[in-house]
């Protein structure tokens, strides 16, 4: 099974209408705190990560691995896409799939910027790993996911309990490359 690792990382950055999906610098420290730490980001998350501690263990250099990508929109941080390999023993219909996830600052929502470079990062996936399944985890109570997950092609698989949550896991079927 190939991974994304296996692949030249960090890409080009990638590039939409209005923003660019590109690796970590050290300019983002503070947006990767603010989006950690934010409340509103882990209503549906399990609760922020306390600003202190991200503070004290946060790299001066977010960490770059193959599959994450900060949204930048005119030069500043407002976003971080993740594309990486569910664990085996994750529920039997992530385990091994490519999981995508995505976190916003609360004063970029609403824009659409979350399905703009979403759909920036799976075109991109779809051209590195051609036929390769994506699936996305959301609590189903969290609105603006299962709308985003709808519009991005990603249909439900099954419903789960988990954290205290009722969980949706959705599946994009793999995009075959033309002939």
């Amino acid at each position: 099974m190939s991974d994304l690792g296996s692949h030249a990382w960090p890409p080009e950055p990638i590039r939409t209408e209005r923003l660019a999906l590109r690796a970590p610098e050290a300019r983002d420290r503070a947006a990767f705190v603010e989006l950690l730490a934010s409340p509103e980001v882990h209503t549906y998350l399990g609760g922020p990560r306390p600003r202190d501690e991200l503070e004290r263990e946060l790299p001066a250099v977010p960490e770059r691995w193959p599959g994450s990508f900060v949204v930048d929109l005119d030069g500043a941080m407002i976003g971080q896409i993740l594309l990486r390999r569910a664990p085996e023993h994750s529920r039997p219909a992530a385990a091994g799939k490519v999981d995508l996830g995505y976190l916003f600052l609360p004063r970029a929502w609403g824009f659409g910027y979350a399905a703009e470079a979403c759909a920036a990062a799976l075109d991109w996936f779809d051209a590195v790993l051609p036929g390769e399944p994506v699936v996305l985890h959301t609590q189903s109570a969290n609105a603006g996911s299962m709308r985003l997950a709808a519009k991005l092609g990603f249909t439900e698989v099954e419903r789960f309990e988990a954290w205290d949550a009722e969980q949706w896991l959705g599946l994009r079927s793999p995009v075959t490359p033309s002939a």
